[in-house]
Protein backbone atom coordinates (compact mmCIF):
# COMPACT_ATOMS: atom_id res chain seq x y z
CA UNK A 1 0.00 0.00 0.00
CA UNK A 2 1.20 3.52 -0.72
CA UNK A 3 2.65 5.69 2.02
CA UNK A 4 -0.18 7.95 3.24
CA UNK A 5 1.95 10.93 4.23
CA UNK A 6 -0.28 13.99 4.69
CA UNK A 7 2.63 16.27 3.77
CA UNK A 8 2.45 14.99 0.20
CA UNK A 9 -1.00 16.53 -0.10
CA UNK A 10 -0.40 19.75 1.84
CA UNK A 11 2.88 20.68 0.22
CA UNK A 12 4.49 21.34 3.61
CA UNK A 13 7.69 19.82 4.89
CA UNK A 14 7.64 18.05 8.25
CA UNK A 15 9.22 21.07 9.95
CA UNK A 16 6.72 23.48 8.36
CA UNK A 17 3.81 21.26 9.36
CA UNK A 18 5.02 21.11 12.98
CA UNK A 19 5.48 24.89 13.05
CA UNK A 20 1.99 25.46 11.64
CA UNK A 21 0.51 23.02 14.16
CA UNK A 22 2.25 24.80 17.03
CA UNK A 23 1.00 28.22 15.96
CA UNK A 24 -2.50 26.91 15.32
CA UNK A 25 -2.71 25.31 18.76
CA UNK A 26 -1.38 28.49 20.42
CA UNK A 27 -3.96 30.70 18.71
CA UNK A 28 -6.77 28.21 19.35
CA UNK A 29 -5.83 27.98 23.02
CA UNK A 30 -5.83 31.79 23.25
CA UNK A 31 -9.29 31.92 21.63
CA UNK A 32 -10.65 29.32 24.06
CA UNK A 33 -9.16 31.21 27.01
CA UNK A 34 -10.82 34.47 25.89
CA UNK A 35 -14.16 32.65 25.42
CA UNK A 36 -13.97 31.12 28.91
CA UNK A 37 -13.17 34.49 30.46
CA UNK A 38 -16.09 36.08 28.59
CA UNK A 39 -18.44 33.35 29.81
CA UNK A 40 -17.30 33.77 33.42
CA UNK A 41 -17.68 37.56 33.27
CA UNK A 42 -21.14 37.24 31.72
CA UNK A 43 -22.18 34.74 34.40
CA UNK A 44 -20.94 37.12 37.12
CA UNK A 45 -22.84 40.01 35.53
CA UNK A 46 -26.13 38.19 34.87
CA UNK A 47 -26.25 34.69 36.41
CA UNK A 48 -29.57 33.98 34.71
CA UNK A 49 -28.21 34.75 31.22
Amino acid sequence: MADNNINEYSGLSDQEAKEFHGRFMMSFSFFVFIAVVAHILTWMWRPWF
